[in-house]
């Protein structure tokens, strides 16, 4: 990893920035998939799964046979861990159901909010090298306590025609209404447009490539909402002197070895430290299974070395991660100063794995500084907040007259006499 000692604050806009690609050529590739689904839907979607995932298919749809299956080929612990995740999960995007009130602004006039589930949402799921089977329980869970009437999935197959069997199980225990195999730009131009089996969505959830991404983004200009917009996954470790150095390297290269592009950053305030756990991530990197795809990775990431605790805090909200562990002695006196990040893990034990399966907050997060934004998803992404308001003839006497002079302040008339018409008539 590349070691630097002491930056000064002129150098930190360029030392934290991510890596970045020309998404000219692109985007441009992407609007061609897209354009074609829009015309031509399951055809489209069929030549596509054909062209990028070389597999042959009669029907976009998982069938009921198809998800019997997936049972029997996940063993009964893999089973059991995905349910003890769920209700994990579950049970903490449960807290975060919305109480409406009443509130009497001024006298005779009352506003309210409800909270309403967005009727239909998509997810994408990716496959692939890393088949997301969590990232099942964190979308589908929060949308069906929401309360979202239509849950529909969309995930890449493999070369014969199947899905992997954990998605499909994760689903079953998630409660997903309908499940499709299509992945990439054209899932999302699917779930954008709705073709002749793949229902249109109001909400595109997930993670995926840098093409899904930019399908996402695209299809939010005028079609759909997106979750929020992202890039590569991110991890930044801050450590002192009491930090775990095997622990923190293991944390880094959880990230790394998410994809060639992923970005990893540890903030120390210890010479030590930093030089132990360089020496500990290569230790650990040559044991890896995905160790080409977590060495590119490594690549883009940096290890910093920073005077003291309040440089490591305004560094840490400056770049604002995806992720973010706290592997310093005082944590809960870091986190408080903590403004910039989508999910905070404290201490040396919360390692951000528990995070991305089981301890129950949601990983889909905020990456490429939009945490500074964006919040991670959570049950409020699966809802849209109405007011309403009542006034009475004591309401309209109360804030009538300040309608009518802001509305004439605007020049808008037609606004003034709508309370005009009223005062009047009391």
């Amino acid at each position: 990893m590349n070691i630097i000692k002491y930056p000064s604050r002129e150098e930190w806009f360029s030392l934290l920035e991510r890596p970045h690609r020309d998404a000219s050529e692109l985007r441009d590739t992407v609007k061609t998939v897209l354009d074609q689904v829009r015309q031509e839907g399951d055809a489209a979607v069929r030549a596509f799964e054909l062209k990028f995932d070389k597999v042959q298919l009669d029907s976009l749809a998982v069938s009921e046979s198809e998800m019997a299956e997936a049972e029997q080929l996940v063993s009964a612990e893999l089973k059991d861990a995905i349910a003890l995740a769920h209700a994990n999960v579950e049970r903490f995007h449960a807290s975060q159901k919305f109480e409406s009130q009443k509130v009497e602004t001024a006298p005779g006039v009352v506003c309210w909010q409800k909270s309403v589930p967005i009727e239909k949402v998509g997810l994408y799921i990716p496959g692939g090298t890393a088949p997301l089977f969590s990232t099942v329980l964190m979308l589908a869970t929060p949308a069906k306590i929401a309360g979202c009437k239509d849950i529909v999935l969309c995930t890449p197959p493999n070369r014969e025609g199947k899905v992997h069997p954990a998605i499909l199980v994760a689903a079953k225990i998630a409660g997903v209404n309908r499940i499709f195999k299509a992945g990439g730009v054209q899932a999302i131009g699917a779930m954008a447009y709705g073709t002749e089996s793949v229902p249109r969505v109001s909400k595109i959830f997930g993670p995926g490539n840098q093409f899904v991404m930019a399908a996402k983004q695209q299809v939010s200009l005028s079609e759909v909402a997106i979750d929020m917009p992202a890039g590569p996954s991110e991890v930044a470790v801050v450590a002192d002197e009491t930090a775990n150095p095997v622990f923190v390297a293991a944390d880094l290269l959880s990230q790394a070895e998410h994809g060639m592009d992923s970005q990893v950053i540890l903030i120390t305030t210890s010479e030590q430290m930093a030089q132990k756990v360089s020496d500990e991530v290569d230790r650990q990197l040559a044991l890896l299974p995905r160790r080409d795809i977590a060495e590119k990775s490594l690549q883009y990431s940096k290890l910093i070395i920073v005077k003291n605790v309040d440089e490591a805090v305004e560094m840490t909200n400056e770049y604002a991660p995806e992720h973010l562990i706290l592997a310093v002695h005082d944590y809960m006196s870091f986190a408080e100063r903590v403004i910039n990040a989508g999910s905070v893990f404290l201490g040396n034990y919360s390692c951000e794995s528990a995070g991305d399966y089981a301890s129950g907050t949601n990983h889909t997060l905020p990456t490429s500084g939009y945490a500074k934004a964006y919040s991670g998803v959570n049950l409020d992404s699966f809802c849209r907040k109405i007011t309403f308001q009542e006034l009475s003839a004591e309401g309209v006497r109360s804030i009538g007259h300040a309608v009518e002079l802001m509305a004439a302040a605007e020049n808008l008339d037609a606004h003034k006499n709508a309370m005009t018409v009223r005062i009047k008539s009391l």
